[in-house]
């Protein structure tokens, strides 16, 4: 195994100067061309920096966590990705873990930074969380970062443009035709759901349509969820032409119960839903979809994560670099009146 003096010597630099510029050290005062010498030459040598000796010296794991309410979903698959991007340009390693431990009297997660697992951490929590239970993770001095959520008092979050991605899923709908459009949203107390309903009202009100009472369900952003709301939403007089879902996990679920009752998608019913996911591809029809930038919300948790961590600077973000974008497939059309 390669050494830290292996790499001077390829280099023809102190070792002094090998360590300080592959640790990062803002006193690493070298050109840049003797900064790629040094990086080129660990390279070549395959030289993997000895972490428990950093670890000893600075304090630090350098491992940061990834909190997610389900591991399995198909919409954190992204998140994970550009989260452990990130972390590895940056020297850090990720740990991935779920959300369900966020809850009174369990202490798995607050073990984690206390007892010096982690040394920060990147937390999305589901709509099953309690306040409770957050309150009392962020209530500790640890580096902690929300991912598509926020706290009162809590400065550190980072979120996706969920409010341009429900208003363009509703402008989709709108400039096909539709005028009766529904909203299957999630849970009232839904950070990411506020703000959705906040996109879907206003692209209505630009175009100068109102919807009539009931048009907007409040169940949840699950299968069974989605299952639910087209039930109530078809029972509705004057019926839906179209609805926006703001799941795509509830999205498949709306599908799913459409085709057990005969509803023809889009025929009778044009679908469109806030998220994109390898789920919507492969519906059927497959779901027209507003893509989500999970990937650079990844990164740019980790990265706001390292920033407290490091210099103890806090912000909370929106990404909207890349912005949302719509993606047509097969589950929207024009209304049947208009055909």
């Amino acid at each position: 195994m390669a050494t830290l003096g292996d790499v001077a010597a390829r280099a023809g630099v102190s070792i002094s100067a090998v360590s300080r510029v592959l640790s990062d050290a803002p006193d690493a005062r070298v050109s840049e061309a003797t900064r790629r010498r040094i990086v080129e030459a660990a390279g070549e040598l395959r030289y993997r920096p000895n972490f428990a000796g950093r670890a000893l010296k600075s304090a630090r794991t350098q491992v940061v966590g990834l909190v997610v309410p389900d591991i399995t979903n198909a919409l954190f698959t992204e998140l994970m990705h550009g989260a452990q991007d990130e972390a590895a340009e940056r020297g850090y390693t990720v740990l991935l873990g779920r959300s369900d431990d966020v809850r009174p009297g369990n202490e798995v997660i607050a073990r984690l930074i206390g007892e010096g697992r982690v040394d920060g951490m990147a937390l999305q929590i589901g709509d099953g969380v309690s306040p409770a239970g957050l309150r009392d993770l962020l209530e500790s001095p640890a580096p902690i970062v929300l991912v598509n959520s926020a706290s009162p008092g809590h400065v550190g979050s980072v979120t996706l443009d969920d409010q341009n991605g429900a208003r363009i899923a509703t402008e989709h709908l709108l400039d096909l035709g539709h005028e009766r459009i529904a909203f299957a949203n999630g849970l009232p107390r839904s950070f990411t759901a506020k703000r959705r309903h906040i996109g879907y009202k206003e692209a209505l009100a630009a175009a100068g349509v109102r919807v009539p009472k009931g048009y907007e369900t409040r169940v949840g952003y699950t299968v069974d969820n989605g299952r639910t709301a087209l039930r109530r939403l078809i029972a509705l007089d004057p019926a839906p032409t179209g609805i926006v879902v703001a799941n795509v996990n509830a999205a498949v679920g709306l599908l799913g119960e459409a085709r057990r009752t005969g509803i023809r998608i889009p025929d009778d019913l044009s679908v469109v839903t806030v998220h994109d996911s390898w789920t919507a591809e492969n519906t059927w029809p497959p779901l027209t979809a507003v893509k989500m930038q999970f990937y650079a919300v990844g990164r740019t948790a980790v990265r706001s994560v390292i920033r407290r961590i490091e210099t103890g600077a806090t912000a909370d973000e929106v990404v909207t670099d890349p912005p949302p974008e719509l993606v047509v497939r097969e589950s929207t059309a024009r209304p049947p009146r208009h055909r």
